[in-house]
């Protein structure tokens, strides 16, 4: 019984270490964020123009229409930080493209009594060697951060 369970465990753990991967991407190819608690409403980024659009997606990542919705939107650090411009559209927001290494917090609200959601993200533009996505949309990172920490061989 002992066996069966221990087995089980760790076929379970398994499961949970080989989905937890890079990034999660939109059915437009942009980075989903989660704006609630309960994963009913994503934000899918992406860039275009110098600008980011931020579409609403519902749990089954179709498009749900702007109404009540707000997003706020920052970047810079935290002794300094610098409140970007949002505007609202049919689909989402949109909002300027910030410089490349600079981390995005953005803070959904469902309706204007609701508690926001914070979500944040890396702006990098850098190619990935092994995708060669840009960083910011690879759904490889977690997989080279690990491969990254392996231990280096023993001298005999």
């Amino acid at each position: 019984m002992k066996t069966k369970l221990t087995l089980l465990f760790l076929a379970l753990s398994a499961g949970f270490a080989l989905a937890h991967g890079g990034v999660e991407l939109g059915p437009n190819g942009g980075r989903l964020l989660e704006f609630s608690k309960d994963e009913s409403m994503h934000g899918e980024v992406t860039a275009k123009d110098g600008k980011f659009a931020v579409a609403l997606l519902d749990k089954d990542q179709k498009p749900v229409a702007v109404a009540a919705q707000s997003l706020t939107a920052t970047t810079g650090t935290g002794a300094k930080p610098e409140k970007l411009a949002v505007e609202k559209t049919a689909t989402g927001f949109s909002l300027p493209a910030v410089k490349d290494g600079q981390t995005i917090i953005l803070q959904f609200r469902e309706n204007e009594k609701a508690k926001p959601v914070t979500a944040r993200f890396k702006y990098d533009t850098g190619n990935c060697e092994e995708c060669s996505s840009p960083e910011w949309l690879c759904k490889c990172s977690e997989a080279k951060e690990g491969a990254d920490k392996k231990e280096a061989p023993k001298k005999k």
